[in-house]
């Protein structure tokens, strides 16, 4: 319901409505367009606009050019306060983590790679392309890299599983740490159909450096991920 004589915004009271109308919704579900929202309630298209982008900004719906407004999937949740793989990220929050080999050789580092990862030029390295799934849903396109003299006998079935796991129960190194930088960015045509987003959705890059105790770098990772599925939340404590 909608009172457009109180001092509460109309269009803070749409989102309010909306969002009880979501709630008996299931993620991908359409809801109403501006022009019905906007004859229903009798307020102007503008002001259903500002509460259904202010919706979208918090995550609860999407838009998808040229089909319409829908129920977004929940985001997933990772905090910056620890090194954990994504395997085990998802387990913690009682998702079904699942990656799917995209790619898997052994190569030559290049200049670019062996200046990440601080080994010579010409030293081999694995490249490994994977699609992270949490629940069967596309969450991320990673490529990792790593030095082929550190994580030795490196096999498609060991990615399948968790690597860092492999890392420090089967090749007994202790992980130390890692610096991880995140930027946002629109998805690119040959991400698209991988990560089953449209050509210009938000994405999250990130590159990640991660080290052993004694201070080598273990591995390089790109990564992508789908902006309207993963945040990222920080704990700052004074």
């Amino acid at each position: 319901m909608i009172i457009k004589d109180s001092h509460i915004p109309i269009y803070f009271q749409l989102e309010m409505e909306i969002k009880e109308i979501v709630k008996g919704l299931n993620p991908g579900d359409p809801i109403s367009s501006e022009r019905e929202f906007s004859e229903k309630y009798d307020i102007s298209r503008m002001t259903v606009r500002q509460a259904i982008n202010n919706l979208v900004n918090e995550g609860i719906l999407v838009r998808k050019r040229g089909k319409g407004t829908f129920v977004a999937e929940q985001k997933v949740e990772q905090p910056l306060s620890g090194l954990t793989s994504f395997s085990e990220d998802m387990r913690s929050r009682g998702l079904k983590p699942l990656t799917k080999i995209l790619s898997f050789q052994q190569i030559s580092s290049d200049k670019n790679i062996a200046a990440k990862l601080k080994i010579a030029e010409g030293v081999p390295v694995y490249e490994v392309s994977r699609l992270r799934l949490a629940d069967e849903s596309p969450m991320a396109l990673e490529i990792s890299y790593l030095p082929a003299n550190i994580i030795t006998d490196l096999t498609e079935d060991t990615v399948y599983a968790s690597l860092y796991e492999y890392i420090e129960n089967e090749l007994n190194l202790q992980i130390s740490h890692a610096t991880q930088t995140l930027e946002s960015s629109l998805a690119q045509k040959s991400e698209c159909s991988i990560l089953q987003i449209e050509e210009g959705d938000p994405v999250l890059l990130i590159e990640r450096f991660s080290y052993l105790q004694n201070g080598e770098a273990f591995e390089y990772v790109k990564s992508i991920y789908r902006g309207d599925r993963y945040k990222f939340v920080i704990d700052m404590k004074r």
